[in-house]
């Protein structure tokens, strides 16, 4: 524990050398402005990324496991002796209900981490309203339930969530490609030439272009009557408390259930490798800008310890022990780390909440555990680097350190 005599001396060390300080305080504040805005700025476009990306799709969907390809021809001819390699036949994937769903609802929903589900009968379909025709993806559900997983309740730019069978939501861009507006007839026909007219009881926004001109959301009962799907669902569409926890808790569901489990991580594989690499040179620049803040404060506490062996001689012959003038330097190590954790959080925050306003689209993150975090980075940074110059003080021989000044 630091006594007050060493907080004295490490605060007067630092007041007598008053520019050199300054200079290092501001080094560090400069070295902390960095990684605040760097990390505002990259945390608060990753979050926005990502909560645009999961605005529209589940983030672990669960259905049937796809038909397995078929050999065309045998790959041993008995007659011939000859071994040869079969080609195999790719079924057309058709859409197919989960066998025993309302089970296999049941068990993902108590998988540890999953917070919301819905079963969902989905299935590609055509949307005609009079001579316009468009390729669009039904997906019918409980919409309440599904709002917990898309947000759809809250994407409503018209309307409501429809409760009967013969109503439909359908996004901005579809509307606006077929001039449908609330109450219009919809036409929604399948592969197989089945086909039911919808009215239009709600225009939602998810914020994906694609998403808004190919969605069509039903009632369940209505997507399974116009899919062929009676009392059945092709996938069931989870929520997970921890988003980048989705391909753990996709493997959990697989094992347990022998269905095909995929997260969102799967789905956008590119994306989540653009997030790293993000993470990965902010972090590197983080680290350039420690050592150079590091290799400042050493520097700075080097001279000191020059300038001030008289000082520390006259101190070691009076018989202060080597620990004490050991802390006197880490003391203000530490002090010059915490200054310039304050100076460059606000400059950093500044600086952060300008970009925000005048430069970007999406809002930074500034949270509390992203100042504690550097500050106590900072803080860190430099004791450590105090070490070295203080062992050196610690080390000085008082006859030799009073006479050579």
């Amino acid at each position: 524990m630091a006594t007050p005599l060493e907080w004295f001396m490490a605060v007067r060390f630092l007041r007598d050398g008053r520019m050199q300080s300054l200079l290092i305080v501001v080094g560090v504040g400069v070295g902390v402005a960095v990684t605040v805005f760097l990390s505002a700025l990259i945390n608060g476009l990753q979050r926005d990324l990502i909560a645009q990306t999961l605005g529209s799709q589940p983030h672990v969907t669960v259905r049937a496991p796809d038909d397995e390809a078929r050999p065309l021809r045998p790959p041993h001819d008995a007659a011939s002796g000859v071994t040869t390699i079969a080609r195999l036949d790719q079924p057309p994937q058709r859409v197919r209900s989960i066998l025993g769903w309302q089970q296999q609802l049941d068990t993902v929903a108590r998988t540890p981490g999953v917070v919301a589900s819905a079963p969902v009968a989905s299935g590609p379909a055509f949307a005609r309203r009079g001579d316009a025709s468009r390729a669009v993806l039904v997906r019918g559900s409980d919409l309440s339930r599904l709002s917990a997983i898309v947000p759809v309740d809250r994407k409503l730019v018209a309307g409501a969530l429809p409760t009967d069978t013969r109503h439909a939501l359908v996004g901005v861009e579809l509307a606006r490609e077929l001039g449908l507006g609330l109450g219009d007839k919809l036409r929604l026909t399948t592969a197989d030439e089945v086909g039911e007219t919808y009215a239009v009881h709600g225009i939602f926004d998810l914020g994906n272009k694609d998403v808004n001109a190919r969605w069509v959301l039903l009632p369940l009962r209505g997507a399974q009557t116009l899919l062929g799907l009676e009392g059945g669902v092709s996938e069931i569409d989870l929520a997970v408390a921890d988003v980048f926890g989705a391909r753990a808790i996709a493997g959990q569901i697989a094992r347990a259930t022998g269905l095909a489990s995929e997260s969102w991580m799967e789905v956008n594989a590119q994306l989540l490798s653009g997030l790293e690499a993000q993470s990965s040179s902010s972090l590197m620049i983080q680290v350039f800008v420690i050592l150079a803040v590091a290799m400042g404060i050493a520097s700075v506490l080097v001279v000191s310890v020059i300038q001030r062996s008289r000082e520390i001689g006259i101190l070691r012959a009076m018989g202060t022990p080597r620990a004490r003038v050991l802390r006197i330097f880490l003391i203000q190590g530490g002090l010059v780390g915490l200054s310039g954790a304050v100076l460059g959080s606000l400059a950093g925050a500044g600086l952060a909440l300008v970009f925000e306003r005048y430069a970007a689209r999406f809002e930074v993150q500034l949270d509390p555990p992203l100042f504690i975090g550097t500050a106590a980075l900072a803080i860190g940074t430099g004791l450590l680097s105090a070490v070295l110059p203080a062992r050196r003080a610690a080390r000085l021989d008082p006859a030799s350190a009073i006479r050579n000044e």
